[in-house]
């Protein structure tokens, strides 16, 4: 790992960036008529992620409030995964894409929790 200047220097950061980035992407996808339900409640939860992440980096130097954030963003992780699951049982992505980007939360949600885990690796 090389130095880390910014949230946008964190591999969890990068990942969650990606993958809101291929969530927005599909849901361009979406039928018009779920553009206030599940079109926004699926981009709002995968943007937050990296937004809570990137929010926990600037208040490091509080471990609480780090810890709090990267609680958030796991939080968030989680709900776009059910989201993702609606979109599946709706039809609108197949269980492929479902299967895949669902892997990639998990791999989020485990850097986020041992990052929570070990503040003092990253706060100061």
């Amino acid at each position: 790992m090389g130095k880390i200047r910014s949230h946008e220097d964190l591999e969890v950061f990068q990942l969650a960036f990606k993958t809101s980035m291929e969530i927005f992407d599909l849901s361009k996808t979406f039928p018009a008529d779920e553009k206030f339900s599940l079109t926004d409640q699926i981009r709002r939860s995968s943007r937050s992620v990296s937004g809570n992440i990137a929010e926990g980096f600037r208040k490091r130097r509080y471990p609480k409030s780090f810890v709090a954030k990267l609680i958030d963003a796991e939080g968030e992780a989680a709900e776009t995964q059910v989201w993702l699951l609606y979109a599946v049982s709706c039809k609108y992505i197949d269980s492929e894409t479902r299967l895949r980007l669902n892997s990639i939360y998990d791999m989020i949600l485990e850097k986020l929790v041992n990052m929570g885990m070990n503040p003092e690796k990253w706060t100061y």
